[in-house]
């Protein structure tokens, strides 16, 4: 089959495995994925959805109002004003509607059929909120009174792109949701396997859906092949280079008409993906201190942290004697003089920082850019005053051990007054994001307090921010996000990594243009 395919983005959030396959080429520069319909009803996820489909209206090569909006800052330009043609490009394709819904339905079902008429190839991407299938999720909704699982909408949200697919028939598809969806039960049955029945049930006899999973071949290139049991569907994104231990279910159809000559363990080109930390990523951006929920200032921050670093010495000093306990206190003691005679902080720099002094090549060379001045989304948020010297300890217990403290091993003054502590529910409540190691899953949960997210730099005492979130989705640094720094948080944390869907294009592209 040749020439490109016709991409519709479901479910799209900010839009991760859109950039992905957009900005996926082969060998030889041709980009086969265009995105032609993308889909969210969160109206700030929407707002950058649509951003970042009127850039892609310029083949990469953005207009100079967009750098100077990253580099100088201010309002965001009138872009309808300054290039209406784009920018119609980009309200024709990324739609602000709720799928489910009658008025949504109706509108993206027309969009579909348009498309489906018009005889182009096409391919489906996305995946329904998580909410119901996560375990976090499943626990909340566990402890709603009266909640009845089979009336909650939420799991049966895949059926909207089941619909999709039906009316479109597309070459291939690819569905993301989060692992919990393999265990997850509605009635007595597990929705997973719901799910994979309807999928090999669309289309007529000779056009049906063969399933994949992702996998890795002898070099460590992405490939597709079958799976034997559920968890093959699981893929675990630190293996491709994304510097996050971000395991996601992953379930990839090509139509059966297209799949005679065998597509499996067809190994992609390009540049073979290397293990990447947090280090890599965040490692080089500019260092920043934390606020404070009350009186916010630079001396009464310089004040607080050295309280809070004493606080932390004399707790640590008082913990039975051991040689791990020896090596904390050597460690704060060197952060404490450190800290005397450091330079001061800001809570917020933009100076630019390129990853290729401290990434893997092939992940530098994709979230660069070279005409940005200025680092984006890089402002520290406030903490309690309290919480900084958690986030001072658990951070030098990262770097002593290697490790996130247990709620078990914090010194009782410095333990935080929860009542579910000692049950061993949250027993990482506070989790640091260790230097040489991926990040564990960035979750839409880091707009809320950044407990789980803590910076591993122990003098900063403070959680990621925006674009150290991004830089661990991989998303690039001239990707925007609109709307408040809360809503930034969260639509970062429910993105697909653009890099690991760049590799997920290459792959079902290797496939599918053995098709004859």
């Amino acid at each position: 089959m040749k020439g490109g395919y016709q991409v519709v983005d479901l479910f799209a959030g900010p839009g991760g495995l859109a950039e992905g396959f957009s900005s996926f080429s082969d060998d030889e520069g041709h980009a086969p994925f265009n995105i032609v319909v993308s889909v969210e009803k969160e109206k700030s996820a929407h707002k950058t959805l649509r951003l970042r489909a009127f850039l892609r209206q310029f083949d990469g090569d953005y207009p100079p109002e967009y750098y100077s909006y990253l580099n100088h800052g201010g309002e965001m330009p009138n872009w309808e004003l300054l290039y209406p043609g784009e920018w119609a490009g980009a309200l024709d394709e990324a739609l602000h509607l709720e799928l489910g819904t009658e008025e949504g339905d109706k509108l993206i079902h027309g969009r579909v059929r348009e498309l489906a008429a018009s005889g182009q190839p096409a391919i489906v991407i996305g995946g329904p909120p998580c909410q119901a299938y996560s375990l976090a999720g499943r626990s909340r909704n566990a402890g709603k009174a009266n909640y009845v699982p089979e009336e909650d909408a939420r799991h049966f949200l895949y059926q909207e792109y089941i619909d999709i697919l039906d009316l479109l028939k597309p070459a291939a598809f690819v569905m993301e949701n989060v692992k919990g969806m393999l265990s997850s039960s509605v009635d007595g049955g597990r929705i997973f396997d719901k799910v994979l029945d309807d999928l090999r049930s669309l289309g007529s006899d000779k056009e049906t859906y063969k399933l994949f999973a992702i996998g890795r071949s002898p070099s460590g290139r992405m490939t597709l092949q079958s799976a034997d049991t559920h968890s093959d569907y699981i893929v675990r994104s630190e293996r491709f280079g994304v510097p996050q231990a971000r395991h996601r279910v992953i379930v990839v159809g090509v139509r059966t008409d297209l799949t005679m000559n065998g597509i499996e363990h067809r190994e992609s080109g390009g540049a073979v993906p290397v293990g990447a930390t947090v280090r890599h990523v965040i490692g080089g951006l500019p260092r920043l201190r934390s606020g404070l929920t009350r009186n916010d200032s630079q001396s009464e921050w310089t004040r607080a942290v050295k309280h809070q670093m004493e606080r932390v010495r004399a707790a640590v000093a008082a913990m039975p004697p051991s040689a791990a306990t020896a090596s904390l206190l050597t460690r704060i003691l060197e952060l404490q003089t450190d800290f005397e005679t450091a330079d001061a902080l800001q809570r917020q720099h933009a100076a630019p920082v390129d990853p290729a002094a401290t990434c893997p090549s092939d992940l530098a060379e994709f979230l660069s850019d070279r005409l940005l001045d200025a680092t984006n989304d890089h402002s520290a948020r406030s903490h309690m005053e309290d919480d900084l010297g958690r986030y001072f300890f658990v951070a030098v217990f990262g770097e002593v051990m290697n490790r996130t403290p247990k709620s078990i091993e914090f010194p009782p003054q410095l333990a935080p007054a929860h009542a579910n502590l000692e049950t061993g529910k949250f027993a990482d409540r506070f989790r640091v994001q260790r230097s040489d190691a991926p990040a564990t899953t960035v979750t839409s949960h880091i707009a809320k307090d950044g407990h789980y997210f803590i910076h591993p730099d122990p003098s900063q005492c403070r959680a990621l921010t925006v674009r150290e979130a991004a830089r661990l989705q991989t998303f690039p640094d001239n990707y925007s996000f609109l709307g408040n720094r809360t809503e930034q948080y969260v639509q970062v944390g429910n993105a697909v990594p653009p890099y690991l869907a760049r590799q997920i294009a290459a792959a079902l592209w290797t496939a599918l243009k053995t098709v004859k």
